[in-house]
């Protein structure tokens, strides 16, 4: 009995893939959302004018008569300036190119635009309004409605009074703040090289990118890390000499700068060995030891705070960097491991293989072939514990007692836990610049993020 050979499908392109349009309903759902959106916000709006009606008007919100109304015609307005805009667009498109272009996609695409930028408006809005209550010294994050402002965005208290904005707010958290000599040269180079690095940066930007502007603004890169390492590690408490808690800020970003940089390292070490040897290695509880790193990440870090705690009173590390360091570090082994051992999982394993050939103990195989090959994913992990441990307040408010010892996160807390003191401009103002060193990082080395999030993702 012999079997029959299987014949292959009739009329199908290379690779048996065939294209199909969408059907009907597919092209519908977009416009449909649209319409159950506009439905929805209308009959909200209409009930909550009903509510609205015979109530007394309070003093804090700016009324407007037929407010959603006039709000519904500039959508309309704005809808139809787009119709047009579309209309044009297609007609261009369809010259130059001498295809024939769907005019509603066009014009879906145009509405989609319009939302989007509705929705980073009102994202956005509230922080560039803590930026301005960071100039007000009145001390308040509200702005009261000024009826009798001839412009409507004074009138509706959407921006403060701008004739009132200083930097007094700014100015109490330098107060007291003595700089030795060094610090100040110090910081001029560190200065000078963020320049530098800014400018060849634009230049790449440009398309001006050669060989020795990347090793200048390496080197660079390097000098400014290295000035700012220096400061951080050499600036001491004795530096800030103010009364409040507000002008010890910046030693706060220090002690955050210091910790977060800490605790970096140690992430790269614990992961990187770690997820070697699960990759390469094989041992007893291997399989189960990376089940149970799958296990702890689903728990937050908060259920381990009496835990935590309890064993840092054991150990008399509380209210020291030590003992932060060390509590992030531990949760942070889990992620990072897995990351790498993915990453290692993706480099062809024969070069470890010719390396040990040639004599080479596995030790040595890693420090000197898988660690120079997996710079991109080390920047990784260092970034993605600093940017996380940077931003973490909950073990560093248990952990740290001292205003010395403080973080931004926990000085921050003090600006605002006052019942009758609370320091809503300083406020303002130290969380603008506490977060000024974290977005440039950010943006600074985004394609790290990018490069390691997908690192390791195809094996070939």
């Amino acid at each position: 009995m012999t079997a029959t050979p299987q014949q292959p499908a009739p009329n199908l392109p290379p690779g048996g893939y065939v294209h199909q349009e969408p059907g009907a309903l597919r092209r519908a759902a977009p416009w449909l959302v649209l319409a159950a959106l506009v439905i929805g916000f209308t009959v909200l709006g209409l009930a909550l004018s009903h509510n609205m009606q015979g109530r007394p008007k309070s003093f804090t919100i700016y009324f407007i008569e037929r407010g959603w109304v006039r709000f519904l015609l500039f959508l309309l307005a704005a809808s139809g300036v787009l119709a047009l805009l579309s209309l044009a667009g297609q007609k261009i498109g369809e010259a130059r190119t001498g295809r024939k272009i769907s005019y509603a996609a066009v014009l879906g695409d145009q509405l989609t635009h319009l939302f989007l930028i509705l929705v980073v408006l009102i994202a956005v809005y509230p922080l560039f309004y803590v930026v301005l209550a960071a100039f007000d010294p009145r001390n308040s994050l509200f702005a009261f409605p000024d009826f009798g402002a001839p412009n409507i965005l004074y009138r509706s208290g959407l921006l403060p009074n701008l004739q009132v904005l200083s930097l007094e707010n700014y100015s109490k958290l330098f107060d007291g703040l003595t700089v030795p000599a060094w610090q100040i040269v110090l910081a001029v180079i560190g200065g000078a090289a963020l320049a530098i690095v800014l400018i060849l940066a634009l230049m790449t930007r440009l398309g001006r990118d050669s060989a020795g502007l990347t090793q200048t603004r390496t080197w660079a890169m390097r000098v400014l890390v290295v000035a700012l390492a220096l400061i951080v590690l050499f600036m001491t408490p004795a530096q800030f000499t103010g009364q409040g808690n507000e002008s010890k800020f910046l030693l706060s970003v220090r002690n955050t700068l210091f910790v977060s940089g800490l605790t970096g390292m140690l992430a790269i070490l614990l992961s990187t060995t770690a997820g070697y040897a699960m990759a390469r290695l094989r041992f007893p509880g291997r399989f189960q030891m990376l089940l149970f790193f799958i296990f702890i990440q689903m728990f937050p870090v908060f259920l381990a705070l009496v835990a935590v705690y309890t064993l840092m009173v054991i150990l008399g590390l509380t209210n020291t960097f030590t003992g932060l360091i060390l509590a992030y570090s531990g949760g942070a082994i889990a992620f990072n491991t897995w990351i790498f051992k993915g990453y290692v999982e993706s480099l062809p394993e024969s070069l470890e293989e010719a390396a040990m050939v040639d004599g080479a103990t596995r030790w040595q195989t890693f420090l000197r072939v898988e660690l120079p090959l997996s710079g991109g994913i080390l920047v990784f992990i260092f970034l993605n514990q600093f940017i996380g441990t940077y931003a973490e307040f909950i073990l560093a408010n248990v952990l740290l007692t001292g205003v010395e010892k403080w973080t931004v996160g926990v000085m921050l807390l003090s600006f605002t836990s006052g019942q009758f003191s609370t320091k809503w401009g300083i406020f303002a103002a130290a969380a603008t610049l506490g977060a000024l060193p974290i977005v440039a990082l950010f943006y600074g080395f985004q394609q790290f993020f990018v490069g390691g999030t997908v690192s390791g993702g195809v094996k070939e």
